[in-house]
């Protein structure tokens, strides 16, 4: 893991390439915001929007009814994530390059107060009840308490290194901290003011958010291309869930059935369904997304996209809208006044109702061709929430590469069926790094893995989900002997070379010479040394898992 630090740093947390994305954005809206926006954050009623803008140290004020941007506020240096009060009177902006905490009265969108924090001021979060409001400072190491009613810090908490996220629980009494230097988690007693311990969730944890009920905290991982879901009750993870790769922002629904992240690579917003713990559906949006807002209802989000200076809006009234043409994909229905749903109908064809509440409704879809209406009825009438579309499900074939090290590197071409706009690639949790795309073909580089052994690879489509295929990781080859370690320089001695996972090797060379050679077991190759001049050489062994050295000399014959 690699911490830098230059001008933006929630996207410095990781030094990862960015690549842009090969498919459209499919916003809804799309707002022209300030330069380098990171952080959006909305009122409690959703009618107002604050936004972040990096570059050009301004706050943008969206109007969430006609999706403009309605008032820019000047800022102190660097604002970088924002946070609003539950009275919606008061809007926080940290100020990274100040050390400070920019407070906004929402009434008139003018700064008020200007709050010393820690250098670096980063995360920020406000309690429950807008008593207090807790910062996070990146390069002091430390979050910073502050009245809310004076403006002023009453404690200061020494956290883990590099702290960047903080989410403070449902009920007020504890405060979660990422710290991306040893990727734990801080976690904080509200009253005292004290850690009272740690855990770790996953690689590089930049952003924390609690469920509705606080019994679950779902810590967004950059390094690792993951969601770690935290049990509260113990802090320990209960599930890992790959999403798209370096996601850099992680939020829930008002209603606790859906997690989102913003996936900067992949220029697309991850699904997941929290009662599976599984991804159901990508979204693409702009170039960098970074960071994501949920309104009340649950309906849109507001995500900001940090190259294209804007953000965009996504309806999601139905996630994902599209599936095969079999059926059976699992789509969830926002909206309103959903409650006891009757029929759910897929142009003329019925879904089968999986779970209802009065905001959603999630259903197995029939099978279909095209695009058809999606309606909901309920005792109260029939609904239009959108159009479904049904395509070929995606199909694999075959894959090039079978076997790799686990540190990754190379390529693999995924060959089958319907692949067209194939929007990810895991290679188990991991994800790959897409280089290439066709309607047959899917052409990516292969990720590292955090162990040895075979995993799954799966194609992700806005249509499906295709599997089948296997790819397995192999340990680094490790040498531990060579019998004879001499012999004379006109070569032909029989060398015994002993180790470690050998079994795959693909050459042996002395001195960068290739020697014959034949595998015997995974410990065990012999080779023959070919000649070379007298002297102490490397013997290599490379094998699908890597390489590994061991030495071996050539001595002079006898002479008059």
């Amino acid at each position: 893991m690699t911490v830098l630090t230059r001008p933006d740093p929630l996207l410095a947390a990781v030094a990862l390439p960015r690549q842009r994305s090969t498919v459209l954005p499919s916003a809804d809206a799309t707002i022209p915001v300030g330069s380098s926006p990171l952080g959006v954050a909305l009122a409690p009623d959703g009618e107002r929007g604050y936004v972040t803008n990096r570059a050009s140290n301004t706050i943008s004020v969206i109007d969430t009814a006609t999706n403009t941007a309605t008032a820019t506020i000047a800022a102190g240096g660097g604002p970088t994530l924002p946070a609003v009060s539950p009275d919606g009177t008061r809007a926080y902006v940290t100020l990274f390059d100040d050390g400070a905490l920019g407070v906004i009265d929402t009434a008139t969108n003018t700064v008020t107060a200007t709050i010393a924090v820690g250098a670096g001021a980063l995360g920020v979060a406000v309690s429950p009840d807008g008593a207090r409001a807790y910062v996070t400072s990146q390069n002091a190491n430390t979050l910073s308490v502050i009245d809310t009613a004076t403006n002023t810090v009453t404690a200061t908490v020494t956290t883990g290194p590099v702290p960047i996220g903080v989410a403070v629980s449902p009920d007020g009494t504890r405060a979660y901290v990422c710290n991306v230097g040893d990727s734990s988690v801080s976690v904080i007693d509200t009253a005292t003011n004290t850690v009272t311990g740690s855990f770790t969730a996953g690689d590089v944890p930049v952003i924390i958010a609690f469920s509705p009920d606080g019994t679950r905290a779902y810590v967004c991982n950059a390094g690792g291309d993951s969601v770690s879901v935290i049990d509260t009750a113990t802090n320990t993870v209960i599930a890992t869930i790959g999403v798209g790769t370096m996601p850099r922002f992680v939020t829930v629904s008002p209603d606790g059935t859906a997690a989102y992240t913003a996936d900067y690579v992949d220029n697309s917003v991850s699904v997941i369904d929290t009662a599976t713990n599984t991804v159901t559906g990508t979204i693409p949006v702009g170039n960098g997304p970074t960071c994501i807002a949920v309104t009340p209802a649950g309906t849109r989000l507001y995500v900001t996209d940090n190259a294209d200076n804007a953000v965009s809006v996504l309806a999601l009234a139905l996630v994902p809208s599209q599936g095969t043409t079999a059926g059976g994909t699992v789509v969830t229905i926002r909206g309103h006044d959903l409650a006891g749903a009757t029929a759910v109908r897929f142009g003329d064809r019925l879904a089968t109702i999986l779970a209802n509440t009065a905001t959603s409704v999630t259903v197995r879809a029939p099978s279909g061709q095209g695009p058809v209406p999606v309606t909901v009825t309920t005792p109260d009438g029939t609904g239009a929430f959108g159009t479904f579309y049904y395509g070929p499900a995606p199909l694999l074939t075959g894959i090039t590469t079978t076997m790799g090290p686990v540190t990754g590197g190379g390529t693999a071409v995924i060959t089958g069926a319907n692949l067209a706009g194939t929007t990810s690639v895991r290679f188990g949790s991991r994800v790959a790094t897409i280089q290439s795309v066709t309607d047959t073909a899917v052409t990516v580089g292969v990720p590292g893995a955090p162990s040895s052994g075979p995993v799954s690879v799966t194609v992700i489509t806005p249509v499906g989900n295709a599997n089948g295929l296997t790819f397995t990781y192999l340990d680094t080859p490790t040498l531990t002997g060579v019998s004879p370690d001499t012999g004379p320089t006109s070569g032909g001695t029989d060398v015994t070379i002993t180790g470690a996972n050998l079994a795959t090797a693909q050459g042996v060379t002395f001195d960068n010479t290739p020697a014959a050679f034949v595998v015997i077991s995974d410990q065990t190759i012999t080779a023959a040394a070919p000649p070379h001049p007298a002297g102490g050489i490397a013997i290599t062994v490379s094998t699908l898992g890597g390489s590994s050295q061991s030495t071996y000399t050539y001595l002079d014959g006898p002479a008059i």
